[in-house]
């Protein structure tokens, strides 16, 4: 086998995540630090083309981003299908804590994930999960999932494609084209980033442009970037970044929505330029972005403000697709539960983020994922 290298930083979770994908198939690589090490990082730009990690090399293939399809091509055989008890699909604070409480129960558990941490991943420090004053949301995943090490739960790291209903459970199909079999279901697979939804956006992705500031943060030490968004992960991203880059601006359509304990730790870098009123309407580059053009939302006026990178902060959107039609949702594609987690589909039951529970918080999607599993060891008892 070539030699595998795979380009990473140091906080970066999904790097974490090609790593241990790695690890458990047994396949041997080189890490390389692209935050610290500058020469890398350039090597890394002249292999793939992208200023965002991870960026795995082995031999002739170049893969970007954790891109679970080509690794699992690359790196894994064929995998038998069982039938469990409960799938869960997700594996962020929800889903994890769900697992914990069917293991407990002892279910025969899969756990099927592009990742595992979901959203929670994106965060760079988290103030409100009782037990720690602060703690990264990369660093509170990991202790999730190294609760549950020694339990005996499968995790896929793979991403559901449909799911139908058969006699006696479930059918659960991936874009690997896998099929897994389960007498109940858990739903926790969260949201995912809302896209700006202008030219050009998926060309500039990895080459300036970036969803994952905690991951691709460092490559932009001492460059002028820019932060698309004003609520808390917005300003969250602004204040790191001004830490790291030479200036931030801050580009919000209407109005700062966040938190006062952000909003007073904002106010009080000198490095970030805010834009009010302001709209991100163009991306400009040749083969990586090198600026964008903002429009005034009230007088028309057009700005074009020069940047090495861009970081967009501007909401998450439920992954829903596959279980519409099947499950009721909500207007904003959420997915209706009650007071017990149950669905509109018997056996089918959700947690977290993509319900339509209110108070969208990592500590709230435990409890409902605690919940969740509950209800579905009621509802194995009973059926």
């Amino acid at each position: 086998m070539s030699e595998v290298t795979v380009y990473s930083t140091q906080n970066c979770p999904y790097c974490r995540l090609a790593k241990a994908f790695l690890d458990r198939n047994n396949v041997p690589y080189r890490s390389v630090d692209v935050g610290i090490d500058r020469k890398a990082a350039k090597e890394m730009v002249e292999l793939s083309g992208q200023y965002g990690v991870p960026v795995i090399v082995a031999g002739d293939e170049v893969i970007i981003g954790f891109d679970t399809d080509r690794l699992r091509a690359l790196f894994t055989a064929d995998v038998k299908t069982d039938i469990y008890d409960t799938i869960i699909v997700g594996a962020g604070p929800a889903g994890l804590t769900a697992a914990l409480y069917c293991a407990r129960k002892n279910l025969k558990t899969l756990m099927i994930s592009p990742d595992v941490g979901g959203q929670a991943l994106e965060s760079w420090n988290i103030e409100n999960y009782m037990g720690y004053r602060m703690i990264t949301g990369d660093d509170l995943m990991a202790k999730f999932e190294e609760q549950l090490k020694e339990l005996e739960i499968r995790i896929e790291l793979d991403q559901v494609s449909s799911l139908l209903p058969t006699s006696g459970g479930f059918s659960i199909k991936t874009v690997s084209d896998l099929e897994y079999k389960g007498k109940t279901v858990i739903l926790t697979q969260g949201k995912k980033p809302r896209k700006l939804g202008i030219p050009r956006e998926k060309e500039f992705t990895g080459r300036g442009l970036s969803v994952c500031a905690t991951c691709d943060g460092p490559i932009f030490k001492d460059k002028v970037v820019g932060v698309i968004g004003g609520g808390n992960s917005a300003l969250t991203t602004a204040i790191e970044m001004s830490g790291i880059a030479k200036e931030v601006h801050l580009f919000v359509r209407s109005s700062i929505r966040a938190d006062a304990v952000y909003t007073s730790r904002f106010t009080k870098k000198q490095n970030i330029i805010t834009h009010i009123g302001y709209e991100v309407t163009e991306l400009i580059g040749e083969d990586r972005l090198s600026g964008v053009s903002i429009t005034n939302r009230e007088t028309g006026e057009k700005k074009e403000i020069s940047l090495d990178g861009l970081f967009t902060e501007i909401g998450w959107i439920p992954n829903t697709s596959f279980v519409d039609g099947l499950l009721v949702l909500n207007d904003q594609k959420e997915i209706v539960v009650d007071i017990d987690c149950k669905t509109s589909a018997p056996g089918i039951f959700a947690a977290g983020d993509v319900t339509s529970i209110s108070g969208k918080q990592i500590i709230i999607a435990c409890g409902e994922g605690a919940k969740a599993a509950l209800s579905a060891f009621d509802y194995l008892m009973t059926n």
